[in-house]
């Protein structure tokens, strides 16, 4: 499944910008069928792939507080099988407790290819939401994990690393494009 991006081969995506910079819907509760349907294409676009911790539903396409993500094993990155505990799902979530220290480490994103930024980030969260099959969750995230999940839930209000970096990276041979974006903004 395609993910949207902010650009591509130095052109500003507009109509995946303007997507994945708006705050997404709510899932109704109990699940309609629509909810359900996103849900499983959110989980059939993350299950399999090999590059990425995280994927939220704004990132294909589907504007909805949906998120999957790694529960460990982030430095090997096998593919994710389907239900085979690798992954949490988390719908409608909502981060209800910050602990710890911030952390700043550089990040990258499906949605902004070909740069990285460093992101500062809470080292431990709590967060309240629905799993896929709609009951309720509370669950405490640390250490890498913590961000993770803080950088798909991002995506739900229409945030990107670009927004949180304090300094962004990419390639030289790309100057020009990103120059002229980030002194734009």
């Amino acid at each position: 499944m395609k993910t949207w991006k902010l650009w591509e081969n130095e052109k500003i995506n507009q109509e995946e910008a303007r997507l994945l910079r708006r705050i997404a819907d709510e899932i109704p509760i109990p699940f309609d069928e629509e909810g359900k349907k996103d849900i499983q294409t959110l989980i059939d676009a993350f299950v399999g792939r090999d590059d990425a911790a995280g994927l939220a539903a704004p990132q294909i396409g589907i504007s909805k507080r949906i998120v999957a993500f790694r529960n460990g094993n982030f430095n090997d990155r096998p593919p994710i099988q389907k239900d085979d505990g690798t992954y949490d799902v988390l719908v409608n979530p909502r981060i209800t407790q910050i602990r710890g220290d911030r952390e700043k480490t550089r990040e990258a994103c499906l949605s902004c290819p070909d740069i990285s930024a460093d992101v500062v980030r809470a080292t431990s969260i709590k967060v309240k939401a629905y799993n896929e099959k709609g009951e309720k969750i509370n669950k405490r995230y640390t250490g890498f994990l913590a961000r993770v999940v803080q950088h798909e839930l991002d995506h739900l209000d229409g945030k990107l690393i670009v927004d949180r970096g304090t300094t962004i990276y990419y390639p030289k041979e790309k100057a020009l494009f990103f120059d002229k974006i980030f002194q734009d903004e």
